[in-house]
């Protein structure tokens, strides 16, 4: 049986360090493309490219994971950068932007991991909140919550009960894009997924599924993503 291909986008990362060599790389977290590989698909990586190659690049593909990543730039939104909004990464919210727009084009399954979530959403016309509290430990650890899912939707149908999932954001959907759908929720009242009713496969999710070991919402990507005539 073949596997589905499922495209990851990356970072593009200025004087990156391994063994003798300090170079440019294209970088991307090895818990993604183990995730993807865990629920039987093939990872490939998409690093920053011309938006005007997203069609054809998701053309080849058979389901796309927007990765996490740095603060979408606020002018994407119609905001200006508050204080504790990191600098941003053009190429790359660009680049993504265009795969999300021509995943949604094609029906390509689609799934954004944090700030894919936020950028999925900024894409259909949403907003984001600049800086929260209480989502993040400490500087690069990860930490734990509990998200409970809204039932009758998609992610419930994939999770139906509340879990403890990793997480590591400052940012968050504030007003929803067009379309798009709550899905579940911290306990503090912060939209935890979304997606997008009515259309093939379209689900975005806040925390960090590739940093714990439930393959489930990745199952289901790779799932619609080897189903005939999915897209």
């Amino acid at each position: 049986m073949t596997r589905p291909l499922i495209g990851v986008s990356t970072y593009l990362e200025a004087g990156a360090r391994w063994g003798a060599w300090e170079l440019d790389a294209a970088l991307l977290p090895a818990g993604y493309p183990r995730l993807v590989q865990s629920a039987g698909g093939i990872a490939a990586m998409l690093p920053p490219d011309d938006p005007a190659h997203a069609r054809s690049a998701v053309a080849r593909l058979d389901g796309l994971v927007i990765a996490g990543g740095p603060d979408v730039e606020p002018v994407r939104y119609g905001a200006e950068p508050e204080e504790r909004t990191g600098p941003p990464d053009r190429d790359r919210d660009a680049w993504e932007l265009a795969l999300i727009e021509a995943a949604l084009a094609s029906g390509t399954p689609l799934l954004g991991i944090c700030r894919g979530m936020q950028l999925l959403n900024v894409a259909v016309g949403g907003t984001l909140v600049q800086h929260l509290e209480g989502h993040a430990a400490q500087q690069g650890v990860f930490g734990s919550h509990p998200v409970k899912p809204v039932p009758g939707t998609r992610y419930a149908s994939i999770v139906p009960d509340e879990d403890h999932v990793p997480t590591y954001h400052h940012q968050a959907v504030d007003r929803l894009g067009r379309n798009l759908l709550a899905s579940a929720h911290a306990a503090d009242g912060t939209v935890e997924a979304v997606e997008l009713p009515g259309a093939p496969w379209v689900l975005g999710v806040q925390w960090h599924p590739e940093m714990g070991v439930d393959l489930r919402v990745m199952q289901a990507l790779v799932e619609a993503a080897g189903t005939p005539g999915a897209h």
